[in-house]
């Protein structure tokens, strides 16, 4: 049995890729510092696998604490790294907080993975990488461009650090770049929980066709788009979670072809927020309270992935839909009140 460890795996992502490794037969150790998660998730995922993942809380930006956990742990295969801040808008606002969470805590990951011989990675990033692209659908070579927030910029800073890291070590990683993560899995024990006020605009809808929030926010009216607002290519949580998987067996039985590889992880569907508003409104007979205030700084027009490569060279495609995705989200929010 193949030992992975994954950081940040209590979180949205994580805890749905730590579901997917168990049901794929690999063992599962858990960094989490809790600082926008739950230690309660250890207990959901345990009642969905019945199985309970190890889990160390453990602040990564500390280098003596992650070096003490390596020494307790030698048999580690591969480790996945979500652990991060991860909102558009907040690293506008604490740029600080991001540069020193998402790049400082990497750095003595990869330095600790090196000491102690562990060779795979796969590396949570994101589609903000490419800024504004060019043209859509998104490609894997389309360039990077200024990053418009520094959440974005780590994720671009954090690729380079371990592209040069695999050019000059036995490291081997793969870089998954998420479009925008939804949903819930299908037992309703495990989803979107964010701390405070949500940045993401699925769980927002949610908060407030519960009634936790009055009204929401629909950022910018004026885009360049079939109805005004932003889109964004909408990739089920399950879905994404099964990509890891995919990933790290890719990684652990030698077919990856680069010592660095990026994969576009979407569905290829583009869907403005209005329309993310109708389709839940249908799946959940709600009617939603919003309205359209000014563009938010850090948003980009449009990003929707093209996942040919993902398709047919990683040998993963999504299986779930945009309605699949926010059925599932709305029968979790409604889980939570019960």
């Amino acid at each position: 049995m193949k030992r992975i460890l994954v950081t940040g795996g209590l979180g949205f992502i994580g805890s749905h890729t730590v579901v997917e490794l168990q049901n794929e037969g690999f063992e599962v150790i858990i960094i989490d510092d809790l600082s926008n998660s739950s230690i309660g998730v250890l207990e959901r995922i345990t009642s969905i696998t019945g199985i309970s993942p190890i889990h160390e809380n453990i602040d990564l930006k500390d280098p003596i604490a992650i070096r003490s956990f390596f020494k307790k742990y030698r048999e580690i295969d591969g480790v996945i790294h979500f652990a991060a801040s991860k909102a558009v808008g907040e690293s506008v606002e604490k740029p600080l907080k991001y540069y020193r969470n998402n790049i400082s805590s990497l750095i003595y990951l990869l330095e600790e993975m090196a000491e102690n011989h562990i060779e795979h990675l796969i590396f949570s990033s994101s589609c903000t990488v490419y800024g504004q692209a060019d043209k859509m659908p998104i490609t894997e070579s389309a360039p990077f461009k200024t990053a418009e927030s520094p959440y974005g910029n780590t994720k671009q800073i954090g690729e380079n650090v371990i592209n040069d890291t695999t050019k000059a070590s036995a490291l081997k990683a793969i870089s998954l770049r998420y479009f925008n993560p939804i949903g819930a899995h299908k037992s309703a024990k495990i989803g979107e929980l964010p701390v405070g006020v949500p940045q993401n605009l699925i769980p927002f809808v949610m908060q407030t066709a519960i009634g936790i929030r009055e009204q929401l926010s629909v950022y910018g009216g004026d885009y360049p788009t079939s109805d005004g607002t932003a889109v964004r290519d909408y990739i089920h949580v399950v879905d994404l979670a099964k990509a890891h998987t995919v990933a790290m067996s890719r990684l652990l039985n030698g077919k990856n072809k680069e010592s660095f590889e990026v994969f576009n992880i979407g569905t290829g569907k583009g869907s403005t927020v209005l329309e993310v508003i109708n389709a839940f409104e249908e799946v959940s007979n709600q009617k939603l309270n919003y309205k359209i205030v000014d563009r938010r700084a850090g948003d980009i027009v449009e990003a929707y992935a093209d996942t040919t490569y993902a398709n047919n060279d990683l040998g993963w495609q999504a299986e779930l839909s945009l309605k699949d995705g926010l059925a599932s989200a709305w029968k979790w929010q409604q889980s939570l009140v019960e």
